[in-house]
């Protein structure tokens, strides 16, 4: 098991444009992936964050080779997407999660 934690930073202004792309758009997007086999897409809640929202897309791939070949190819596409309709108002942070033990 092999997993990637993507999260994007919308901020305020743009917050309803991104939970319409969410709602429509993403979560077909991520149904469509055909490495992944497990996926959460959750909304972000802490106290750190004051201005925009954060909405998290956790993947879990069967090994790190599928998880590398997402990331070159499918994750710079759902990012081309994200940036052409976005700009710089949705932030993307992708964090790698080489699991030490588990029992998922």
């Amino acid at each position: 098991m092999s997993v990637l934690s993507i999260t994007f930073h919308t901020v305020e202004s743009e917050l309803s444009n991104w939970e319409q792309y969410v709602d429509t758009e993403l979560i077909e997007l991520v149904e469509n992936l055909y490495d992944v086999e497990k996926y959460i897409l959750s909304q972000v809640e802490t106290e750190m964050l004051t201005e925009g929202k954060n909405t998290n897309l956790f993947l879990v791939f069967e090994n790190d080779s599928k998880r590398q070949e997402f990331t070159e190819t499918e994750l710079l596409n759902i990012s081309e997407k994200i940036g052409n309709q976005f700009g710089e108002t949705v932030m993307i942070f992708i964090t790698q999660l080489n699991t030490k033990k588990s029992r998922f």
